[in-house]
């Protein structure tokens, strides 16, 4: 199985080497074949908010960058890492970067069935929130998400530190690796049913073959599906993801 892991530092320190001892961690476990890609190493442009790409298609997007090619090693892989400092609160300016060229698969998801997770590191305070940033963001892309972690590094970093990072990534390398080679679509939550009956259906409502949204949504045969993908929902599900439609319908 391929893993690809999408690191947003603009160095070889600490969130580097914690990706690395993971995906080492990760072989370990089982057959696989991993690889290390530095947005740095990479030609990413802003994100102008020209909204062509949520309204008409990503291929009409103005900047030329190497998004696509990014895109393709995702597409490519069973599983995918997100790594990145702790800067300022948040992402880094790289990961962020990336992030919001990929803007158009928060509306139309696509990586069903592929799982991630992500390792946040940092000097002090604040890396669980955008551990859970990441989380949220996975599933918003269609991943099954294998909750992140986040290390602390602050320099010098002592022994027990060194030993408490190394036994977390373990952890997750193993918590990884069961999810990975499960390769299954997980049971929606009722928050994830709420959150798809109810922009499909107000997606029905107000758009047309003129948007790309609708287009894809009418492709993938979502209007009238009860989810994202082929899943049995319990009677007390489908009575719920009803009232949902209508609630949407109500709204617009």
């Amino acid at each position: 199985m391929k893993v690809i892991a999408i690191i947003g530092s603009a160095r070889k320190k600490h969130t580097y080497e914690s990706t690395e001892g993971f995906l080492k961690k990760l072989q370990a476990c089982g057959n696989i074949d991993y690889e290390m890609v530095r947005l740095s190493e990479y030609q990413l442009g802003v994100c102008n908010g020209c909204k062509l790409c949520l309204d008409k298609g990503e291929e009409l997007c103005p900047i030329k960058d190497d998004r696509n090619l990014l895109l393709e090693k995702i597409k490519n892989s069973d599983g995918v890492v997100f790594a990145s400092p702790n800067y300022s609160f948040h992402v880094s300016a790289l990961m962020k970067q990336f992030l919001d060229r990929l803007a158009f698969i928060f509306h139309r998801p696509q990586f069903f069935g592929k799982t991630c997770t992500c390792i946040v590191t940092q000097g002090v305070y604040g890396g669980a929130k955008i551990v859970k940033y990441f989380n949220f963001i996975g599933k918003a892309l269609g991943f099954n998400v294998v909750k992140g972690i986040c290390v602390t590094n602050l320099e010098p970093v002592s022994e027990k530190a060194v030993a408490k990072n190394e036994q977390k990534i373990e952890k997750l390398a193993d918590r990884f690796y069961k999810q990975l080679i499960k390769n299954e679509l997980p049971q929606p939550s009722l928050f994830d049913l709420f959150i798809f009956r109810m922009s499909r259906t107000s997606m029905k409502m107000k758009l047309d073959e003129n948007f790309k949204d609708f287009k894809y949504y009418t492709q993938k045969g979502w209007f009238n599906s009860d989810f994202f993908y082929p899943v049995k929902l319990s009677p007390a599900k489908k009575i719920l993801g009803r009232l949902f439609d209508k609630l949407a319908i109500k709204t617009v």
